[in-house]
């Protein structure tokens, strides 16, 4: 079970740093799959450079738990992957924005997943 779950842990860590990579790639198609427009000038910039930094951080910072086998990794990165449900919530509840479930669904899933290998993962620091 442990070994089947590093596996998936990594391939969600990879997916997410090619979902990263491919904000500078190709932006207009990654955002696309997000729903999102591709913005302009200096809003272009900040969507790249930011949506682009999450998604490849948070999949270095997986596969780096993988890597290492060192539980800290799998908790910073169910932070970040956290942190953006709860958000997505909070933009629901508090401003009125449309609650993406299928997006939402997968931060669960992912959060599950970063948990889970924490959990089970034999070197504690």
């Amino acid at each position: 079970m442990e070994k089947i779950l590093k596996i998936i842990t990594g391939l969600a860590g990879a997916l997410f740093a090619l979902i990263g990579l491919g904000w500078v790639i190709k932006p207009a198609a990654i955002a696309a799959e997000m729903g999102l427009p591709l913005l302009e000038g200096t809003a272009l910039n900040t969507q790249i450079g930011d949506m682009g930094a999450f998604f490849f951080a948070g999949g270095v910072i997986t596969l780096l738990g993988v890597l290492t086998g060192k539980r800290q990794w799998y908790y910073a990165a169910a932070l970040l992957i956290g942190t953006a449900g709860v958000f997505r919530v909070l933009a629901f509840t508090v401003q009125g924005a449309t609650l993406p479930i299928d997006k939402l669904i997968v931060e669960i899933v992912v959060l599950g997943i970063l948990l889970a290998s924490a959990k089970l993962t034999s070197v504690p620091q």
